[in-house]
C-alpha cells in the first residue's frame, strides 16, 4: 500500500520551512514590540465549545470540524480556528484578573473539511493575536496597526485594509427584519446555501462569493445604515485612529465575516493574488463571546493570518525574504581518523559554528560531492598529515581557495552563532 499526504494536507520540506521559520520569528517579534505574549493551545477542544462559541448557524460548525468521540464517550473536535481556544483559556486560567487589554498571540494549525482550492487546505496554519478588555476603538486600531507592519516588515506592499461595522445584537435585529424582507423576493434565486442562510444567518448572504449572490445582493441594504448610536460613533472612532496612525482603509459595507461571535468592528486584508476571495487576513470585535462561553461580559477583538495565503502573496509579489544562510563547515575523513573528525566536529557544534562529518565511512571522492551538494561553504579534510601536525587546509566551495589553519584555531575563523 502507497501512503500519500491526506487530501487538503500536504508537506513542508526545506527550503520553504526556512522560509517559514523567519516568517514565525518577524510575526513574534512584532507582537512583542506591541506588549502581546505568546500562547499555545491544545490542538482539540470540547465540541460544544465551537457549538457556542463560533455559533451553531456557522458553516463551520454545521459543515467542516473534525469532529469525533474520545475513548470516553466525550465529543471533541480539531480546532477549526484560534479565538475560542483563547477564550476558554482566559476564564479557565483567571484571566480576567491580569492587567488589561491582555494581550495574546497565537501561532497554530486548524482543521476545517472544505473544498481544496488554491490557498485553501482541510489543514492549515494561522498566526492570530487577541486582545481582551478594551472596548474603545484604539485598541481595533492597534491591532490592524500591528498587522500592517507585520506586513511591511515582510516586504509586502500590493495590500488593502478594508472595514465595516456589522453592529451589536440590538442594532442586528431591526437590520436583519429589514435585510430578510429586500431578499425574499430574490430567495429562489439564490444559490442553495444562501436560501440555507436565509433562516438562520442572513448577514452571511451579503458575503457570499457566488458570482449570481454577489450581483443580486450589491444593491442590499447595508447594516452600517442601520447602526445604533453607540455602534456608529464606535466606527467613526475607528476611523479617526486610523487616519490618527496613517492606516489607509476602504470603508466595505459586504464584509460581514463568516463566525457569529463578532460584533462591531470587522476587517480585511485584501489582495487579488491569493485566489477568488482575495483575503489574506481577517478579524473582528467579539464582544459577547466570553460570556457566550461561560464567562463575565467581556470585550475583545482578534484577527487571524493565513500563513498560507501569506505565502502566496509573497511569491506573487516577488519578496525576496532576508533568509539566513550560515556558513556550514563539513569535514572530510581521510584514513582512519573518523573518531578525531567527531570529536573536532563537536568542539565546533559546541562552539557556535554549523558543522558537519561523514557518517556513513565513505570515500574522501564520494564525501566532497556530498559536501558541494548539501550546501557547505568549506572543506576541511582530515588525514593523517593534519592530525599529526594539527593543521589542516580550508577550502572555500565558491571560489576554491584555501587557507591553512591550525585546528584549535579553526573556531576563531568561522562565524559562530548563538541559539
Amino acid at each position: 500500500m502507497k501512503f500519500t499526504a491526506p487530501k487538503g494536507t500536504r508537506d513542508l520540506l526545506p527550503p520553504e520551512t526556512t522560509a517559514w521559520q523567519y516568517a514565525e520569528q518577524v510575526f513574534c517579534e512584532v507582537c512583542h514590540r506591541f506588549g502581546y505574549q505568546e500562547i499555545r493551545l491544545p490542538t482539540f477542544e470540547q465540541t460544544a465549545l465551537f457549538q457556542r462559541g463560533v455559533g451553531e448557524t456557522t458553516d463551520v460548525v454545521q459543515k467542516e470540524m473534525y469532529t469525533f468521540d474520545d475513548k470516553g464517550g466525550r465529543s471533541m473536535t480539531l480546532r477549526p480556528e484560534g479565538t475560542a481556544g483563547v477564550v476558554r483559556s482566559y476564564i479557565e486560567n483567571g484571566m480576567a484578573s491580569w492587567p488589561s487589554p491582555v494581550r495574546l498571540f497565537y501561532m497554530i494549525t486548524a482543521f476545517r473539511y472544505e473544498n481544496v482550492q488554491k490557498g485553501r487546505y482541510r489543514e492549515f496554519h494561522q498566526f492570530g493575536c487577541e486582545a481582551i478588555g478594551a472596548e474603545g476603538p484604539a485598541i481595533d486600531a492597534e491591532l490592524i496597526s500591528l498587522l500592517d507592519l507585520y506586513f511591511k516588515t515582510m516586504g509586502l506592499k500590493e495590500t488593502s485594509l478594508r472595514i465595516n461595522s456589522i453592529g451589536c445584537p440590538q442594532c442586528r435585529e431591526q437590520y436583519h427584519r429589514v435585510l430578510k424582507a429586500w431578499l425574499k423576493p430574490h430567495l429562489t434565486k439564490l444559490c442553495a446555501n444562501c436560501q440555507e442562510r436565509f433562516e438562520r444567518n442572513p448577514l452571511r448572504i451579503i458575503d457570499c462569493k457566488e458570482e449570481n449572490c454577489a450581483r443580486l445582493t450589491a444593491d442590499a441594504p447595508a447594516q452600517m445604515d442601520y447602526l445604533c448610536q453607540t455602534c456608529g460613533d464606535h466606527f467613526n472612532g475607528l476611523q479617526h485612529q486610523l487616519r490618527l496612525l496613517d492606516l489607509p482603509f476602504v470603508i466595505d459595507r459586504r464584509i460581514v465575516r463568516g463566525l457569529d461571535y463578532y460584533t462591531r468592528t470587522v476587517f480585511e486584508f485584501v489582495s487579488g493574488h491569493v485566489g477568488t476571495q482575495g483575503t489574506i487576513c481577517g478579524g473582528g470585535r467579539y464582544d459577547g463571546l466570553i460570556a457566550a462561553v461561560g464567562g463575565s461580559a467581556t470585550p475583545g477583538i482578534g484577527f487571524a493570518l493565513g500563513v498560507e495565503r501569506l505565502f502566496m502573496e509573497l511569491q506573487a509579489q516577488e519578496v525576496q525574504m532576508p533568509l539566513p544562510q550560515p556558513a556550514r563547515l563539513f569535514i572530510a575523513v581521510a584514513g582512519n581518523h573518523a573518531d578525531e573528525a567527531a570529536r573536532l566536529c563537536s568542539r565546533l557544534r559546541r562552539s557556535g559554528i554549523y558543522a558537519d562529518v561523514d557518517t556513513m565511512g565513505r570515500s574522501l571522492k564520494a564525501q566532497m560531492k556530498y559536501a558541494g551538494k548539501s550546501g557547505a561553504a568549506a572543506v576541511l579534510v582530515l588525514g593523517d598529515d593534519e592530525v599529526n601536525s594539527g593543521t589542516g587546509r580550508l577550502r572555500d566551495l565558491a571560489s576554491g581557495q584555501e587557507i591553512e589553519v591550525a585546528l584549535d584555531q579553526l573556531k576563531n575563523l568561522l562565524q559562530p552563532r548563538t541559539v
